[in-house]
C-alpha cells in the first residue's frame, strides 16, 4: 500500500464538533440507549466517543400508545414513540450517572416555542453536560420537532434564546422533512448556532394489508437505518456547502464505510442509532474502530482532514 521508505501516516483518532472535543468521531444518537444513566455510561464503555441523551422536555410525558416501533427489515425501523421523557426536573441524575463514567454528553432536548428552549436549555447547562442539541426536527409529535423547525424564523428565535439563555455550544438538529434542509441550517448559523446536527428520521407509513390500517398506533412515523443513508448523505453535502459551522451527521450508520461517507460529505463527527438496536451496543466502538482504519487506509492523518473531501476544490 505504501512504497518502501514511505511513512505511513499517524492517524489521529480524536475529534472536535467546534470547541467540542471527543476520544474519537462516533457518538450514540438520541432516542437510543439513553433513557438512563446505565446505559449511557454502558454506550461508553462501549467505544462510543460521546453520548447525546434522549430528548428532554420541561414536563413528564408518556408518548404513544402502542404499537410505537416497527421493524421494516433490511431497511430500517418505523417509530413514532411521542417524545416520552421524564421530564427536566426527574432526568439530572440519569445524566450524573452517565457522567460518572467520564462520558462527554450533549443534552437533547425540546420544547414548544423559543422560550420553553431557553427554560429547558438553563436547567440543562445545570446538569453538567458538554453542549446542548436542539430537536427541532422529531417528525411525528405534534407541537414540537419539525413542525416548529421547518420554518427558517421559528428556528432562528429558538437558536437564538437558546444562545442568549446559557453558555454552552449549540447544536441544532435539522429535519430531512422540507424542501431545503440546508436553509434551515444557515437560518440557525444566523442566529449564533456552533453546530448542525443532520439529519432526524424521515416521516414515513407503513400499513398491515390484512387490517387495512396503519401498524403504529400514531399512523406516521419517523423511519431510521439502513434505507435514509442516502438521504442524510444529501443533506449533510448541501449543508456543508452553504454554512461554515461544523456539522454532526446522522441517518442510517451501520458500518465504518457509512461513517466515512458522512465525515467525506462534510461531517465533523457521526451519531450512531437505529444499529445499536440492531446490532448491539458494541457496534459503536466497531465503527469507530473501522473508521480510523478507513481514515488510514486513505492516506489521511485525523477526521478533520477527511472532513467534506467529497467536495470539488
Amino acid at each position: 500500500m505504501y512504497a518502501h521508505g514511505v511513512q505511513r501516516p499517524v492517524v489521529d483518532g480524536t475529534a472536535r464538533v467546534g470547541s467540542v472535543p471527543f476520544r474519537n468521531p462516533v457518538l450514540l444518537a438520541s432516542g437510543i440507549w439513553g433513557e438512563s444513566g446505565r446505559s449511557m455510561a454502558e454506550a461508553y464503555r462501549a467505544g462510543a466517543g460521546g453520548v447525546v441523551t434522549k430528548s428532554i422536555g420541561l414536563s413528564p410525558r408518556e408518548g404513544y400508545p402502542n404499537p410505537t416501533v416497527e421493524s421494516l427489515g433490511e431497511w430500517g425501523m418505523l417509530n413514532a414513540m411521542g417524545l416520552p421523557n421524564p421530564g427536566i426536573d426527574r432526568y439530572p441524575e440519569e445524566i450524573a450517572q452517565a457522567r460518572s463514567s467520564g462520558a462527554p454528553l450533549v443534552g437533547s432536548i425540546f420544547g414548544k416555542d423559543a422560550e420553553e428552549f431557553s427554560r429547558l436549555a438553563r436547567a440543562m447547562e445545570r446538569t453538567g453536560v458538554v453542549a446542548l442539541e436542539l430537536n427541532l426536527s422529531c417528525p411525528h409529535a405534534q407541537g414540537y420537532g419539525s413542525e416548529l423547525g421547518q420554518d427558517p424564523e421559528e428556528v432562528r428565535a429558538v437558536v437564538r434564546a437558546t444562545k442568549s439563555a446559557v453558555s454552552l455550544p449549540v447544536w441544532a438538529k435539522i429535519t430531512p422533512n422540507t424542501h431545503d434542509p440546508a436553509g434551515l441550517a444557515e437560518a440557525a448559523e444566523e442566529a449564533g448556532a456552533d453546530a448542525i446536527t443532520a439529519i432526524n428520521t424521515v416521516r414515513a407509513l407503513a400499513i398491515d394489508p390484512t387490517l387495512r390500517r396503519p401498524i403504529l398506533a400514531h399512523a406516521t412515523g419517523g423511519l431510521s437505518g439502513p434505507a435514509i443513508l442516502p438521504v442524510g448523505l444529501a443533506c449533510v453535502w448541501s449543508i456543508y456547502e452553504r454554512v461554515r459551522i461544523p456539522i454532526v451527521g446522522v441517518g442510517g450508520i451501520g458500518s465504518a464505510r457509512d461513517a466515512f461517507q458522512y465525515i467525506l460529505a462534510g461531517a465533523s463527527a457521526v451519531q450512531v442509532g437505529t444499529a445499536v438496536s440492531t446490532h448491539g451496543i458494541s457496534v459503536l466502538g466497531r465503527i469507530a474502530a473501522g473508521l480510523e482504519e478507513e481514515i488510514e487506509r486513505g492516506g489521511l492523518a485525523s477526521v478533520s482532514e477527511a472532513c467534506g473531501m467529497a467536495h470539488p476544490r
